[in-house]
């Protein structure tokens, strides 16, 4: 009688625990299968372990490849939590060349089965014949482009957003990318 009430004790007991672990892993966006959680030291030492080194200009910036480019990343966080791995070109183009590959990015994402467009939208490219410089400066358009990484978990997925677009900075353009952890983000508990 006492083997049985400890084993069902202790069946209950590990079933406890393991709803607890399930709770707290949650599925999360993840950054080269990095999930983007955590503490900013150890996200960094995860990205270094990627190839990725501090940059010599600011030691806030990891530099190294991603999708073969060049690029600059930055770890930011909210309550000391990392919810967003910025990802932007190290390189700036010219609108020719941004246009080309702000419409590869969204080729490679809507044929990529991890990925779903985050709105109605789902073809985000831009025409051959769309001025972007005239676009950004009088038009005050964003040339962005937003999906959602897939998870069986319904939830999971719109929490889990990948979003870019197209940036200016004196004349020339970068792309920068956002992966973001929507479960860690700022939604105002501290106003």
């Amino acid at each position: 009688m006492v083997v049985k009430k400890t084993k069902k004790t202790l069946l209950t007991f590990i079933l406890l625990i393991l709803s607890v672990v399930t709770y707290a892993q949650k599925d999360v966006t993840k950054f080269l299968g990095i999930p983007v959680d955590g503490s900013k030291s150890e996200m960094i030492q995860k990205l270094k372990s990627k190839g990725f080194t501090n940059s010599p200009d600011n030691k806030d910036v990891l530099v190294g490849e991603f999708n073969g480019t060049d690029v600059n990343i930055s770890v930011v966080t909210n309550n000391n939590k990392v919810y967003r791995i910025l990802v932007c070109d190290a390189n700036t183009k010219n609108e020719a060349d941004i246009k080309i590959r702000f419409n590869n990015l969204c080729y490679q994402f809507k044929n990529n089965e991890r990925y779903v467009p985050a709105s109605l939208v789902s073809d985000y490219t831009i025409p051959d014949d769309e001025k972007i410089s005239y676009g950004l400066t009088v038009q005050k358009k964003r040339y962005e482009a937003s999906y959602y990484q897939l998870s069986a978990d319904l939830e999971a997925t719109f929490n889990k957003l990948v979003w870019f677009m197209i940036c200016e900075l004196y004349g020339k353009y970068y792309i920068a990318m956002f992966y973001d952890n929507e479960y860690n983000k700022a939604n105002g508990e501290d106003l």
